[in-house]
């Protein structure tokens, strides 16, 4: 599991969790983010049941256990957050956060001790002392009830499904060409998110916010320029098409 590193500040950091080349083979690469505050954290889509372990060693390199108090799934997929049951173990304390609408599917994966804190569908934010995390309304991309994160210090969008590509593990980390990254994401934004009206609004909410980084949960990252171009090209794709 590699850890790349995007934002630090006094107190105040980002790290991107992935790449994992010893993941099996059939199972999808995703991204997993941890932001730290002063002995506080959170890690946002924590991943499937087959990534707890790599996820646990890699966090234990950066962090001491009792520092995550915090888990945020952004929706109910099993490759965000399969792996609850796990940390419901290891994190007994710890509280979720994860859409209203989510919270009797996502028990399913386990949960005795780890307290759900359901997001209203207008969003919400997550505080680690005196970082503030916005919780910002994504719904239908995919899912029905769908948030992602930013980060207005980082100036980080964790962009959940949208900007996602499918690649293999060995892909490089940030987009360096926008053109040549679109075969790796068109398919995908086009089958899995189903609507053309959840989209605008949620590209004009988003192009509010001050972005350096567009974070998504698979494949490469959007740094800079690039984020301006992801977000021209969505504009223009017809989404919800199957066949």
């Amino acid at each position: 599991m590699k850890a790349t590193p995007l934002y630090q500040a006094a107190s105040h950091s980002w790290l991107m969790f992935g790449r994992d080349e010893g993941k099996p083979e059939k199972i999808i690469d995703t991204n997993q983010y941890l932001v730290k505050g002063k002995g506080q954290a959170v890690l946002l889509d924590p991943g499937g049941t087959e990534l707890f372990s790599p996820m646990l060693a890699a966090i234990l390199q950066h962090i001491d256990l009792q520092e995550l108090t915090t888990l945020f799934a952004s929706h109910q997929d099993p490759d965000i957050i399969s792996s609850l049951g796990l940390w419901d173990k290891a994190l007994p304390g710890a509280t979720l956060h994860a859409p209203w609408l989510w919270e009797g599917f996502i028990r399913h994966f386990g949960m005795s001790n780890i307290k759900y804190q359901g997001i209203k569908d207008e969003g919400g934010e997550i505080r680690l002392n005196d970082i503030s995390l916005k919780l910002v309304p994504a719904h239908y991309l995919h899912s029905s009830g769908n948030f992602h994160v930013y980060d207005p210090q980082a100036k980080i969008l964790m962009s959940g499904d949208v900007g996602a590509a499918l690649e293999k593990a060995g892909a490089p980390i940030f987009v360096d060409d926008f053109g040549a990254h679109i075969k790796h994401m068109e398919y995908f934004h086009r089958r899995w998110m189903p609507s053309n009206r959840a989209k605008a609004n949620w590209i004009a909410r988003v192009k509010e916010l001050n972005i350096e980084i567009m974070a998504p949960q698979h494949g490469r990252l959007f740094k800079g320029e690039a984020v301006a171009e992801f977000l021209e090209w969505f504009a223009k794709l017809d989404v919800g098409i199957a066949t």
